[in-house]
């Protein structure tokens, strides 16, 4: 079971403690040695009665095409401040376009 599938006020074991859950993020530790952020993809063991999953609350979809339109934004601002950084280095410039240019298509294959 993953940590956003866990009830506030629910016991698990994690790394071989216990612990519950006391927020969307924390869990404090059984043993008093403090609390603790668990990473939402860690793969808990419920302690005691079965834990109902629960599907993970989201306050909203994201609209591909706004994200589209954001990203373009952002991807215009950052060829800029890219263009001012370099100056007048001419290879650098070329070479780190390149990459801005994969890792936004990339980035819009992921979509």
């Amino acid at each position: 079971m993953k940590f956003p599938h866990i009830p506030l006020g629910a016991q698990f074991e994690f790394d071989g403690k216990a612990y519950t859950k006391i927020s969307p993020l924390l869990a404090a530790a059984e043993d008093g040695s403090g609390q603790r952020v668990i990473p939402r993809y860690a793969v808990l063991r419920p302690i005691g009665a079965p834990v109902p999953a629960t599907p993970a609350q989201h306050s909203r979809q994201l609209d591909p095409d706004k994200v589209r339109v954001a990203f373009a934004s952002f991807e215009a601002d950052a060829l800029r401040l890219l263009d001012e950084a370099c100056g007048e280095d001419v290879d650098r410039r070329a070479a780190l376009k390149a990459e801005l240019v994969e890792a936004g298509q990339r980035f819009r294959d992921a979509l």
